[in-house]
């Protein structure tokens, strides 16, 4: 299977401050892929290494066929980002939310999703946590990007809001798109196709939700998660 995401000695630093140290990993096209760790550990700056917007200090990336670092501009046409915070602009309508995020990337105006199609006059402003969770992935992926990056995209979401929300992530990576997604839910991780955890800028584990507790010798994923937090508080 031809992989959307090829990462070789990837290091990044900050004066002394070494944030990757030699990331190696690959992901598959139309796999969803989990990256974990601690708050500190890396992830947040290698994501904005694979989107373009921060050159390695070592080593080399692509996504999707294009180098991060000589082709930034022309891979940001193909990825999508959402996070906790995406930027809606809360007194624009839903409507025209998705229609200014499709103009940034060049694309016809397109049709609302299901669901968002009530609310297409209401103020961005005024929608439920869900409901705002939706529209931002809408937005997300309004060019049909050949990859979506999510960082902790389901934060303050109540739990049915979230399965849909998966249950829509999987219908996107069915049709070809590839998925990073980090997280803090564990529920979430397990849903995840592969994992990789980070760790004070190495990574220290790749494997499917079943392999990487048996790597640390622990029962759950969650229990990896603890003990890493635990080694870095």
């Amino acid at each position: 299977m031809t992989n959307a995401v090829e990462i070789v000695g990837v290091r990044k630093t900050f004066g002394a401050l070494v944030a990757l140290d030699g990331i190696d990993l690959s992901i598959a096209k139309g796999e969803v892929f989990g990256l974990l760790g601690p708050n500190g550990s890396g992830k947040t700056t290698l994501i904005r290494i694979l989107c373009g917007l921060m050159a390695p200090t070592a080593g080399h990336a692509t996504v999707v066929g294009f180098d991060v670092v000589r082709q930034s501009e022309a891979l940001r046409l193909r990825i999508g980002y959402m996070s906790q915070k995406f930027g809606l602009y809360d007194d624009l309508t839903v409507k025209e939310n998705l229609w200014f995020f499709a103009s940034v990337y060049g694309t016809k105006s397109p049709d609302l999703p299901l669901g968002l199609q009530d609310r297409a006059d209401q103020l961005a402003g005024t929608l439920s946590g869900g409901w705002k969770q939706r529209l931002a992935l809408a937005c997300a992926t309004a060019h049909h990007p050949d990859m979506l990056f999510l960082d902790e995209p389901t934060a303050a979401v109540d739990p049915a809001a979230r399965r849909q929300f998966w249950e829509t992530i999987y219908q996107m990576a069915d049709s070809g798109t590839t998925v990073l997604v980090t997280t803090h839910y564990m529920d979430e991780a397990a849903r995840c196709r592969r994992l990789a955890f980070l760790s004070q800028g190495k990574l220290i584990a790749v494997g499917t939700p079943d392999e990487i507790p048996k790597q640390f010798g622990k029962a759950t994923i969650e229990d990896v998660f603890i003990d890493l937090q635990a080694k870095v508080a």
